[in-house]
């Protein structure tokens, strides 16, 4: 069951999508909402178009559904905020807690992390590194239907030099499925309440 924080950052995500879906990175409007996640994180704009900006824009949906710089690693990179949630949940601490996608099916205002570019980094390649090329989105609805079973919905920003929503398949169980292309690296529990 989500909790009030992850089904206001689900929305909080949600209501980027609704706003700025149909536009590109370089229309003005969008332009203008990417440099302010930049800068209400302080992490330094500098372009809205020839700098990736897809893990501001998660950590930036984060901070303003409540969460803190000691709750949440907010970073311009996917890996920052992963590792430090796997530290979380090998310590017993904090309120994000990153898992293999094997251990924890995702939920509403979890965070799912994938490979992009054709990597293939693993859980363990997180659990161990800080700087690698990920890419992570908020689920925002778990559903089921008769044809494709049972899957998660996610938004993120800079895909498709938009932000977008993608289907992620699970498993009967709940699971992530597993995928050859750009596969899964782990999913954040969010456990703020």
């Amino acid at each position: 069951m989500p909790t009030a924080f992850a089904n206001k950052l689900a929305a909080i995500a949600q209501e980027q999508h609704t706003r700025f879906h149909m536009m590109d990175e370089a229309d003005s409007a969008l332009c203008k909402q990417i440099k302010k996640y930049w800068t209400d994180l302080r992490l330094g704009f500098t372009s809205c178009v020839t700098v990736p900006w897809s893990a501001v824009f998660v950590s930036w949906c984060v901070k303003q559904a409540g969460a803190t710089g000691t709750e949440f690693k907010f970073a311009a990179a996917h890996s920052i905020f992963v590792h430090q949630a796997i530290k979380n949940a090998q310590d017993g601490v904090g309120v994000f807690h990153g898992f293999d996608i094997s251990v924890h099916p995702p939920d509403i205002g979890d965070i799912i992390q994938n490979n992009r570019g054709g990597t293939t980094f693993d859980f363990a390649h997180a659990r161990r590194n800080k700087n690698y090329q990920s890419h992570s989105a908020i689920v925002v609805e778990i559903g089921h239907d008769s044809r494709d079973g049972r899957f998660a919905v996610t938004i993120g920003g800079n895909e498709g030099n938009s932000i977008r929503r993608t289907v992620v398949s699970l498993t009967s169980a709940g699971f992530i499925q597993p995928r050859p292309s750009n596969p899964f690296i782990s999913v954040i529990k969010t456990l703020k309440k």
